[in-house]
């Protein structure tokens, strides 16, 4: 018992560093960035190349050039309720969405992305899913790469559009309904192969979960570039 005041501040101090270090430090060196357009200026409006110092050795990052769009944007109604979706379905297990740099690994070489992810992509996210591993390809820019049918298609039956594929089917977020004999076809429902097809006289239709999920999915594409990270960096 004598000891457990030196466990006590060995476990204290233990998570005290711990926390400054992950949490403290990476939330002052993140926490001025804003939506960025790809080309600052200084306050003169001259462009500039990219951060600069001023003479007392503080970063000045310029601001924004008026009239072009600055990036990320926030997500907003089906995108936003489909990134709650993803999450739901544990999504993040298996899937990253970060881009790493050329050199490290093969993501420029497998498409995932054109250029590096970097902290800015992130600061429109409440909560970022970075991931834990990558069972599956990475997602930073699944929008970019595929349509949305082919992301329907893919979460109802990973076999139809990725033979092999070791993703579950998810057919849990479509309903199969009749086709109708007055209106015809739905206009919403899903393409599909003739070995997939519910049958004859029946349609395939996304419920608001997959029309969110695929919205979200849609939305991830990192394809602008910062005043910190170019595309032909």
């Amino acid at each position: 018992m004598k000891s457990l005041p030196l466990i006590f501040l060995g476990v204290f101090f233990t998570l005290a560093f711990s926390w400054t270090g992950i949490v403290l430090t990476t939330h002052i060196q993140m926490k001025d960035l804003t939506p960025a357009t790809s080309e600052l200026v200084n306050d003169k409006g001259e462009p500039i190349g990219g951060p600069t110092y001023k003479a007392d050795g503080q970063i000045f990052m310029g601001e924004n050039t008026p009239g072009m769009t600055a990036y990320p944007q926030a997500l907003v109604g089906e995108a936003q309720r489909g990134k709650l979706v993803y999450q739901e379905m544990g999504c993040l297990y298996c899937h990253s969405q970060q881009v790493r740099r050329e050199g490290f690994g093969s993501d420029f070489e497998r498409g995932w992305g054109n250029r590096q992810s970097v902290a800015r992509d992130y600061i429109e996210s409440e909560r970022i899913m970075l991931g834990t591993m990558r069972t599956g390809p990475d997602l930073a820019n699944v929008g970019l790469r595929y349509s949305e049918l082919w992301q329907y298609q893919h979460l109802y039956n990973p076999q139809i559009t990725s033979p092999g594929s070791t993703m579950p089917p998810f057919p849990f977020l479509f309903e199969v309904q009749p086709v109708s004999e007055t209106r015809g076809p739905s206009p919403d429902a899903i393409e599909l192969p003739d070995d997939y097809h519910p049958g004859e006289g029946l349609e395939l239709i996304p419920t608001q979960r997959a029309r969110d999920l695929v919205a979200y999915m849609m939305s991830l594409q990192q394809d602008y570039e910062l005043p910190e990270m170019k595309f032909t960096q």
